[in-house]
């Protein structure tokens, strides 16, 4: 960004976005309070409203140089879709007019039958609809005005990833209300969950990447042997940020600042090429969209800068995968944190019941946290040591657990304190946000204010996670709230509530180093899940429980639960089919051939010279012609074994046995291929190896641009 672009930043932010200010600017008064009034307390848009704001919206966009508007929605494919009309209407004498009606703006029609449905859609039954998300601002993207939406089939089910996050919001919200009551905060019109998601992200050179076939299919290294040098030094995390990544970082920053969303901080990461983006919190429907646009938009940019933004979980074996930190916290329409210990008795003790809600939620939904971040990516990632197990515990810190823990055994928590400490008449210790150490190996931590759900992977949209988080704190808040809107003494009930909560869920609760094996002994002993892979977690997700639970909140029917099932499964299993088949390929048609050419050559050169001279010795050769021999014949026949283990995977008739059978006998072949193929690569003459190897591809681009092979 240049100087002058800086300095008009704040005229920059937001500029490509219909938002509160264009609204203001550009509707009368009572169109604009009318959509406020939808926007804020979910009232329907009347017809002859929406015909007002579609031709401000439009008038909008085109002086802007929009030609095309498109419905934005979230498909169960992990990413966005779009089906793009222009704004020109035929008029009587043959020219053409810009036109943008209320029925364009609130409904859309794309194909529903090929995107995935889990069954839900035929081939045959192509018909869906889109239909206006007003809750989130309509915005400008490569000319288009893309207008969020939510995604439906003609029978009325969920297709996508945003409804139902709309849905769990307004449950929540419900709960949330009935206990700020219970407290007497009658003011306070709305509760919404905010979040500020946490980027991370590899960037690798395009012409590498194109060099790779396993990268572009899978977006992933299924073969390289380990470089002699990789994150051990500890150099690349918040070193110096290179020029090249620097240059795109800004073009990134003006970008998603023109889309309103809050890109605040930026640095490297851990690995060799790996960088963090963080953005400021916002409501989670909007920050979902808005992590949605930054994936987009760091692919983009990237391209423009001859480079590739990988969001795999694990792109590179031996350093650290990319994941997604999701903070999530929960706030009034006045502004109130929920998650804010306060200064008050009545403030600490709704916030205590807050706490507990979120305890009792994460321990009885333990299984519910784990799917929502289960992929094939991820399960490379979770329980590494560079990332929370797939063991879900809360961190709470000394401060918040001993402050706990004295409320459950009626202690005092500050020595000098005399008598018990009962919630809603004393006031709680003060303790500053820092009071404690962050824990970096916590799946779920509170960090001060709010929740940080740590085990989300770098590609995922965070509409499922908090789709989980929203739902069960809901539940918990309304078991609470039958329990204290009937108590006869307020006080006492709300303190052997939380007294109770805290007695029956603190093996939820760990504040240590979850990447132990010592912890993983004691996980066990307490009786917390450890659900290893995608396969092992997703049956949870349609246990009669959680079929339950979503069904009494009205997220999700039964029939959608079991469609994102099979969905879920589906894609698991054709991730790891893709891999095996990448693999395949690069065997046969570039490893094998190469080791081949060096073979011959080496055969040559001992057979030179042995003509030119019987005294010459040939031991190099013959050794490693014979290890390079064995290797090869290893390498074959486990090409050909995991091409068995693929016919075997096509013959199975559900997907559930599909899933099972990857993250079994498919994933070992495969790794026994990576063994063996990396082997050969440590041996094999650098002239020859038909890809660029993994220390030249991660390490930071500037430095070895040089080697680049067009």
């Amino acid at each position: 960004m240049t100087a002058n672009c800086a300095n008009k930043l704040p005229d920059i932010f937001g500029s490509m976005v219909f938002d509160d200010r264009a609204m203001r600017q550009r509707l009368p008064k009572e169109t604009y309070r009318a959509l406020r009034n939808t926007i804020e307390n979910g009232k329907k848009l009347d017809v002859n409203i929406a015909n007002v704001v579609a031709n401000a919206m439009k008038d909008w966009a085109v002086e802007r140089g929009c030609t095309h508007f498109t419905h934005w929605f979230q498909p169960m494919t992990g990413v966005t879709a779009e089906k793009h009309d222009s704004f020109i209407s035929a008029s009587s004498d043959g020219s053409v007019i810009m036109e943008f009606s209320g029925k364009e703006l609130v409904k859309g029609e794309p194909d529903a039958s090929s995107f995935p449905s889990g069954g839900l859609r035929a081939t045959f039954e192509a018909r869906g609809y889109t239909a206006w998300d007003p809750t989130s601002y309509a915005f400008i993207k490569d000319r288009t005005l893309c207008i969020p939406t939510v995604f439906y089939s003609y029978s009325g089910e969920a297709l996508d990833k945003k409804t139902p996050l709309l849905r769990s919001m307004e449950a929540l919200n419900r709960q949330a209300l009935r206990i700020l009551r219970l407290f007497g905060n009658e003011g306070v019109r709305r509760v919404v969950t905010t979040v500020g998601p946490e980027q991370e992200y590899f960037l690798v050179d395009k012409a590498l990447y194109r060099q790779r076939r396993d990268l572009v299919f899978c977006g992933r290294t299924l073969y390289g042997a380990k470089p002699p040098k990789g994150q051990e030094l500890e150099d690349h995390y918040f070193g110096a940020i290179k020029p090249r990544v620097s240059a795109y970082m800004k073009e990134l920053d003006e970008e998603l600042w023109k889309l309103g969303i809050l890109a605040k901080t930026e640095h490297n990461e851990v690995a060799p090429s790996q960088h963090e983006l963080a953005s400021i919190y916002t409501s989670t429907n909007a920050a979902t969209d808005h992590n949605q646009l930054v994936m987009e938009l760091m692919k983009n940019v990237a391209d423009r800068h001859g480079l590739v933004c990988l969001l795999h979980e694990k792109p590179f074996a031996g350093v650290n995968g990319s994941g997604k930190h999701d903070n999530w916290s929960l706030s009034t329409d006045a502004g109130q944190n929920l998650l804010e210990p306060g200064d008050s008795p009545q403030e600490n003790a709704q916030f205590l019941l807050f706490l507990a809600a979120v305890i009792q939620a994460v321990d009885d939904y333990q299984d519910l946290m784990r799917v929502s971040v289960a992929s094939a990516g991820n399960d490379h990632r979770l329980g590494a040591n560079e990332a929370p197990p797939a063991i879900v515990s809360i961190y709470l810190g000394d401060v918040l657990t001993g402050i706990l823990d004295s409320i459950e055994s009626g202690t005092p928590y500050d020595p000098q304190s005399a008598g018990e400490l009962r919630v809603g008449v004393h006031v709680l210790p003060r303790f500053p946000k820092d009071a404690t150490d962050r824990n970096r190996t916590s799946p779920f931590a509170f960090t001060g204010n709010k929740f940080e759900f740590r085990m989300l992977g770098s590609s995922f949209s965070i509409s499922g996670p908090n789709i989980v988080l929203n739902t069960i704190v809901a539940e918990s808040l309304g078991r609470f709230a039958d329990t204290l809107e009937n108590a006869d003494d307020f006080d006492g009930a709300l303190h052997d509530l939380i007294r109770r909560v805290i007695r029956e869920h603190r093996r939820i609760i760990f504040n240590g180093n979850s990447y132990s094996d010592e912890w993983k002994r004691e996980a066990e002993k307490r009786g917390l899940l450890n659900l290893r892979t995608t396969p092992e977690a997703l049956p949870c997700f349609v246990s009669p429980k959680n079929i339950a639970l979503f069904t009494r909140h009205q997220i999700f029917t039964e029939t959608e639960m079991r469609s994102r099932y099979e969905i879920l499964l589906e894609s698991y299993a054709k991730t790891l089919a893709i891999e095996a088949q990448t693999m395949l390929e690069m065997s046969r048609k570039e490893i094998l051939p190469a080791v081949n050419a060096y073979v011959k050559d080496l055969t040559a050169a001992a057979l030179a010279k042995q003509s030119f001279d019987r005294e010459l010795g040939c031991v190099m050769e013959r050794e490693l012609l014979g290890r390079l021999s064995e290797l090869e014949g290893g390498v074959y026949r486990r090409t050909e074994l995991l091409e068995e283990q693929l016919r075997r995977l096509g013959e199975l008739p559900s997907a559930k046995e599909q899933a099972d059978f990857c993250a079994g006998a498919l994933f070992a072949a495969m790794q026994e291929l990576r063994a063996a193929a990396d082997e050969l690569e440590s041996l094999t003459g650098k002239a020859y190896w038909p890809f660029p190897t993994l220390w030249i591809t991660i390490f930071p681009i500037s430095q070895f641009s040089k080697f680049i092979i067009l």
